[in-house]
């Protein structure tokens, strides 16, 4: 870096810039915490909520099976009717 011979460059002001980068790199360290924490918390939502469906499949009554008994059942009841009993 060539420093202008007008206007040459202070200690102090390497000092300013070298806190400025200072304070904006842990600035951005800072907000990448944060991204990862809620990238942490994000994953086990996920988790919590993928084993929650699960369990909900696990008990959910097979409507379409009871659908298809209904349906026999129903058969049944109406040829026993035509039939006469």
């Amino acid at each position: 870096m060539t420093a202008d011979p007008e206007h040459p460059v202070a200690p102090e002001e390497h000092a300013e810039l070298r806190r400025s980068l200072d304070v904006g790199l842990t600035r951005v360290e800072g907000h990448l915490a944060l991204l990862t924490q809620r990238d942490d918390r994000s994953a086990k939502d996920l988790e919590e909520l993928s084993a929650r469906v699960a369990a909900l499949e696990r008990t959910r009554w097979p409507l379409p099976a009871l659908a298809v008994l209904a349906a026999l059942g129903a058969l049944v009841v109406a040829v026993w009717q035509a039939v006469g009993h």
